[in-house]
């Protein structure tokens, strides 16, 4: 059985996986030369503390993990309400500070609320596969993810917000949902964007939206970090200006560059070719989760490799898209490549629920 599941693996996620994390770990060395490479070694340390967890995660049948994952959904939603009662670190309650590190509750959400959110809609589908589309159904299904996503935002954390919408989206989108819903909510949020703009929003939040339509409205203040950031990337050109050597990284100019603009870093010193293998390597390890999410043996499977894929695709547009200019600044760290232990352990496990769902895959079940 073991040597079937091995066999059965997506192996290609794992090469993925590699490359984006010695790329991630080759910038951050280079980031972190003025700090004595301290979170250069904190990821190598997290990285060994992820590896026999994502082991452990694929050994077990993924049928387990589910029935676990309420306890766990639980738990995290209780750490989120406590989180907001914690000291602020640069204007947010999203950590734990637990001295030598600190613990972002809403990173390990992301796991329990795909899950959780995946065994709501196979029950409402138990009977009639297009009782997803009830709308009395589908609210008490989509509250699985209201509760922790209005929490997040509360902290105020609206880049992991937004993560787990876009999952949500592409998990009905893969359960059937029918196409008018998925209408009325673009219209929706089309009417309300303006008003959450004017009447929601804290004032920080309308500055960077204001900055990132133009930058230069602030050059100094809110528009600084991605101006830097576009500098960085511009003056890498083809090959880059060499590990170590990058003006904007070395000389402090980018902040922070292990986090929110690691892809900076990358595109500074490593060159256009090295940054666009990033994007060629997401784009294969959300195509990959996609397709297992097609092949997985039921429903529960597809549905959670279908979530993870959709985790995995908005993280990677929106950091590499705030630090280009092209999307607002989130705070939203690159998968693998980002410093963050919290994140790294994260991603990892979400990597192992899919090997654990490649490895036990059967047929495709896309709902036609």
């Amino acid at each position: 059985m073991r040597k079937k599941i091995l066999k059965n693996m997506d192996w290609g996620i794992l090469i993925c996986v590699l490359i984006l994390t010695i790329i991630g770990l080759v910038a951050l060395f280079s980031a972190t030369q003025s700090t004595d490479y301290d979170e250069f070694k904190k990821q190598i340390m997290w990285i060994c503390i992820s590896i026999p967890v994502v082991i452990a995660i694929i050994a077990i049948d993924y049928s387990y993990i589910v029935k676990v994952a309420p306890i766990f959904y639980g738990i995290f939603i209780i750490l989120l309400i406590a989180v907001l009662f914690t000291e602020p670190i640069n204007g947010a309650t999203s950590w734990f500070d637990l001295g030598s590190f600190t613990l972002q509750p809403a990173e390990f959400a992301k796991i329990f609320v795909v899950i959780v959110f995946a065994m709501a809609i196979t029950k409402v589908q138990e009977r009639d596969v297009d009782s997803i589309s009830n709308p009395w159904k589908l609210f008490l299904a989509l509250l699985t993810v209201l509760v922790p996503v209005l929490l997040i935002i509360k902290q105020p954390d609206y880049g992991t917000a937004m993560a787990f919408i876009v999952a949500t989206v592409i998990m009905l989108f893969v359960a059937g949902i029918k196409k008018r819903y998925i209408f009325i909510s673009i219209l929706l949020i089309a009417v309300t964007l303006p008003l959450m703009y004017f009447f929601i929003l804290p004032e920080h939040a309308k500055t960077r939206i204001d900055v990132f339509l133009n930058p230069e409205l602030d050059p100094r203040g809110s528009g600084y970090n991605v101006i830097q950031s576009k500098l960085a990337i511009g003056s890498g050109q083809l090959f880059g200006m060499g590990i170590l050597k990058g003006n904007q990284t070395q000389l402090g100019f980018l902040y922070p560059k292990t986090t929110d603009f690691i892809f900076s870093v990358i595109g500074e010193e490593m060159g256009f070719i090295v940054a666009s293998i990033i994007v060629v390597v997401y784009v294969i390890l959300i195509t990959k989760a996609i397709y297992i999410a097609k092949t997985a043996k039921d429903d529960i499977g597809a549905y959670i490799a279908a979530g993870i894929a959709g985790i995995f695709l908005f993280h990677m547009v929106e950091n590499i898209g705030m630090t280009i200019g092209l999307l607002p600044i989130t705070g939203v760290p690159l998968p693998f490549v980002s410093y963050g232990g919290s994140s790294l352990l994260t991603n990892f496990i979400l990597i192992a629920i899919l090997l654990n769902i490649s490895g036990r895959r059967q047929k495709a079940i896309f709902v036609e």
